[in-house]
């Protein structure tokens, strides 16, 4: 798996699943969310040899993307992802069996949203990173002059 956090707002931005992840995937991933989210400034890793493959140094480099790799064995100088991925493990992996690898992405993807939208996080004093937006508006039925009724619709992403 392939977690990607958001330090600032404890997002995870995130969770590819496959059997096997290597710096295609990086490069592929990481074009998909700077085209949805913006080029950031940094991105923090370890040292594994998918993101230190010089295609994707390149790449960041070409980009103006820093890159920040931790110590190896000092998982602490990464302590939002290392926190993110054991609550991923203690709240989902370690109940659960993945009889597919489709199962797999489907139940992780779910608790990804379920983590940015429901989850309160103590960080962000007990709110979720990405709270479900709320829209107020009038039934469509509704006569216009009966503007003292408001229903709240939930907006699913």
């Amino acid at each position: 798996m392939l977690t990607m956090l958001d330090e600032f707002t404890r997002e995870c931005l995130t969770i590819d699943v496959e059997r096997r992840l290597n710096s295609e995937n990086i490069l592929e991933r990481l074009s998909d969310l700077f085209v949805r989210r913006g080029v950031p400034d940094h991105i923090r890793s370890d040292n594994g040899p998918e993101f230190t493959a010089k295609k994707v140094r390149n790449w960041l480099q070409r980009i103006e993307v820093k890159t920040q790799f931790i110590e190896p064995g000092s998982p602490w100088e990464n302590g939002y992802i290392e926190s993110f991925n054991g609550k991923l493990r203690d709240e989902l992996l370690n109940g659960e069996v993945f009889d597919t690898l489709l199962e797999a992405k489907v139940l992780i993807e779910r608790w990804r949203k379920e983590y940015n939208t429901i989850r309160p996080h103590s960080s962000l004093g007990y709110r979720a990173p990405v709270p479900e937006a709320k829209l107020f508006c009038l039934p469509a039925s509704a006569p216009l002059q009966q503007t003292n009724r408001t229903v709240i619709d939930t907006i699913e992403h």
